[in-house]
Parts: C-alpha cells; sequence; structure tokens
C-alpha cells in the first residue's frame, strides 16, 4: 500500500508543479489509486497479498537454497505489512499446531543410534556443549550489560539450538521472540554461508540436498495419520495445560519416546512443513513494529559482532577437537559450528566427514539449550536488569 500511495503521490506532485503527466503515468496513477481503494474497502484481501509477496521471497530463497528459507520469507513478508500498519494475525491455535510439526521434525533427527554415540563419548560432547553454551551465555550477558538488547532476548537469540526452536523458546520464557527471531535468523545465514564456504574450500564440492522428495510425497498413509495425531493431542494438551513452549516440547518428547520404542514412524511431508513453517514465519513477522525493527537494524552491529565472536569460539573447541580427540578438521569444524542442525547435516552430508558425529554432536547440543536454556537466561537476566526496548509484542 506504502507503493501504491507513493505512485500516485508522484502523479500528484507533476500535477501541481504544472508539468504534464505522460498517459502511461497518468493511468498508472489510476491503477496504483483503484488498488488502493479496493484494499481499503475490502482489508481481508491483504492476507492474499501477504501470500503472494512470501511466496515470491520463498521462491527467491529456496532457489539460493538457503536454510530455513521459507520460514525467512514468511517473516520477512509479514514484517513488511506489519510495519506499514496492517493489521493481520495469526490465531493462536494454528501457531500450535505449526509448533507441534516443528517437534515432531526434531523428534524424527533425534534416532536412538544419535542418542546411543552421544552416551558413549559423553565427555567429548559435554565438554564441546558446554563450550559453546558457556560463549553464548557470555555473549548474551555483554549485550544485556551494554543495553543492545534485554537480557533473555540476547541470550535467546545467541541459543546455539535449533533456531526456530530457540525463537519459540525464548517467546515462552519472556524474551521479544522478534528480536530473538532476528538474531538466530542472522546467525544461520551467516554460519552456514561461512561452513559451506569452507566445506567448498577444503573438498571442492558445492554442498547441496542429495535429493528432493515431491511436495505431497507420502511413504505410508498410517505413520502420516499417526504423526498428525501426535500433533493435535500434543499441541492442544500443551495450551490446556499452559505448559511454556509445550506445543512443540510435547510432540517433541512424546515423539522421540515412541520413535525410540519403535511404535511410531515420524512422516512429514515437504508441504506439510512448508505450511507449518510459513505459519511460524508470519506469527513472528507481524509482530513487528516499525520502532521494533528500527531498534534490530541499530542492534545489528553488535549482533554481528557477537555472531562472529561465537563463530571464532566454535573453532576454538574445533582445534581442540582436532589435536586431543584425534578427529579430521573438518569434521570437527562443522561439529562445533555453532549453526542449524538442519543446514550442517545438508553440508556434513556432501562432505568427506563423519556425518554421525557432526549429527550427533549438534543434536546434543540443542537437547541441552532444550534442557538447561531457561535456566541459564533467568540467571544471566538476574544479573543486570537492562533497558527494556521501546516496543514489545503488541
Amino acid at each position: 500500500m506504502c507503493l501504491l500511495q507513493l505512485r500516485v503521490s508522484a502523479v500528484d506532485r507533476l500535477t501541481a508543479s504544472g508539468a504534464s503527466p505522460t498517459a502511461e503515468t497518468k493511468n498508472y496513477g489510476t491503477l496504483a489509486a483503484m488498488f488502493d481503494r479496493l484494499l481499503r474497502t475490502v482489508p481481508a484481501l491483504w492476507w492474499l497479498v501477504l501470500l503472494l509477496l512470501s511466496a515470491l521471497l520463498a521462491a527467491v530463497l529456496t532457489q539460493l537454497r538457503l536454510p530455513a528459507g521459507v520460514l525467512i520469507a514468511c517473516m520477512v513478508a509479514g514484517i513488511v505489512l506489519s510495519t506499514r500498519e496492517i493489521k493481520l494475525s495469526i490465531a493462536p491455535w494454528l501457531f500450535g499446531l505449526a509448533q507441534g510439526v516443528l517437534g515432531c521434525l526434531m523428534a524424527r533427527s533425534l534416532q536412538p543410534a544419535v542418542l546411543a554415540q552421544v552416551a558413549s563419548d559423553w565427555p567429548i560432547f559435554l565438554a564441546a556443549t558446554l563450550g559453546v553454551m558457556g560463549a553464548a551465555g557470555a555473549l548474551g550477558w555483554l549485550l544485556m550489560r551494554s543495553k543492545v538488547l534485554p537480557g533473555t532476548t540476547a541470550v535467546w537469540g545467541l541459543a546455539p539450538g535449533a533456531a526456530s526452536a530457540m525463537v519459540l523458546m525464548g517467546e515462552a520464557y519472556g524474551a521479544d521472540v522478534r528480536l530473538v527471531a532476528f538474531m538466530q535468523y542472522l546467525r544461520v545465514v551467516v554460519v552456514t554461508a561461512v561452513a559451506s564456504l569452507v566445506a567448498r574450500l577444503w573438498t571442492g564440492q558445492t554442498p547441496h540436498p542429495s535429493s528432493d522428495l515431491p511436495w505431497f510425497a507420502v511413504i505410508d498413509s498410517a505413520h502420516l495419520g499417526a504423526t498428525v495425531a501426535l500433533v493435535l493431542v500434543g499441541s492442544t494438551l500443551a495450551r490446556r495445560l499452559h505448559i511454556p513452549a509445550g506445543s512443540m516440547l510435547v510432540p517433541l518428547v512424546v515423539g522421540m519416546a515412541l520413535q525410540g520404542a519403535g511404535v511410531l514412524v515420524i512422516e512429514l511431508p515437504p508441504a506439510l512443513l512448508a505450511v507449518s513453517y510459513a505459519v511460524i514465519g508470519w506469527s513472528i513477522g507481524l509482530r513487528f513494529t516499525r520502532t521494533i525493527l528500527l531498534h534490530a537494524l541499530r542492534a545489528l552491529p553488535a549482533v554481528l559482532a557477537a555472531i562472529l565472536a561465537l563463530m571464532a569460539v566454535g573453532v576454538a573447541i574445533a582445534v581442540a577437537l582436532t589435536q586431543f580427540a584425534g578427529f579430521e578438521p573438518l569434521t570437527a569444524y562443522l561439529a562445533s559450528s555453532p549453526g542449524g542442525a538442519d543446514s550442517v547435516a545438508i553440508i556434513a552430508a556432501t562432505s568427506s566427514v563423519d556425518a554421525g558425529f557432526v549429527m550427533a554432536l549438534q543434536l546434543s547440543r540443542f537437547l541441552m539449550v532444550l534442557a538447561f536454556g531457561p535456566q541459564v537466561s533467568r540467571f544471566i537476566a538476574t544479573r543486570h536488569s537492562p533497558h527494556q526496548p521501546p516496543s514489545h509484542n503488541r
């Protein structure tokens, strides 16, 4: 709408100055004004604008193979509309179902073989995980102390787990979900780009998914039905019991247990995942305001510096794993990289590394953040009472 208004205003200025706009400009201005009146008359059409803009951005980001491209595209589309005072919102129950699908996705990654490897080499996993978590907590405290971001927001924004999960956990424990999302997905983009470059220079290969399933591919309808039932029951139960981040955590924990017992095979078609990513992205993006967006942009240099410092800690841990545990350098680097587990998995799968160790360390760190993240964020937040940003969730 802002763009349309700008075009109409340009025609008005030409007329006021005595200039004669061309017929093309007049027609464009008339068409713009017509769409502007239509959107004002039928506000629900903004959902169509949101959908089209999201699809366009998602197509671009997916083509670039950006991790979480659909989610980021929908979040950006939501920000574009919300910062222009377009009032749209996602129903809480729908947001909860999307979180449930995300929980099942993470449960599917936590296969018994991965957990067994973590248990067998637990000292290595514990030391590497605590190193990255400690660095993230310290950097979050520095951002809080310098009043760049509020305490829990800074901590959850740098938490080295699955980005989408950290955003939802941060919101459940009092952080500003918009700033957490800004930090998390910025970290994913930076870390993934650097890790891809390192892997390419090391192996001469460009990481990319080995295969792409059809969007509506269903291997077993019974497994899909059981997965959907887990999402519905788990997210509904969590909302009624008021469990923090429960819509994601209940399906995750129950799904992991049933999967480990051989009772459940989690099946998630790409289309279901895409819709869930879109709902989560819209829910976050549509809550932005101009004030909070400006706050995020002002914090950008400090946030980038913190991300680079966290990556440097990951490199130091990789050196230690290489020198003292005998791991190959690229394996150690990818395993200790503070990026999203999904993007690191793609890079590891297309490189000559120990992919099992890489995924085991990434997922063990994610579990540690899930288990102890709330306590760490509360501890750091109580060390100092920072100035809150000028706007919070509306």
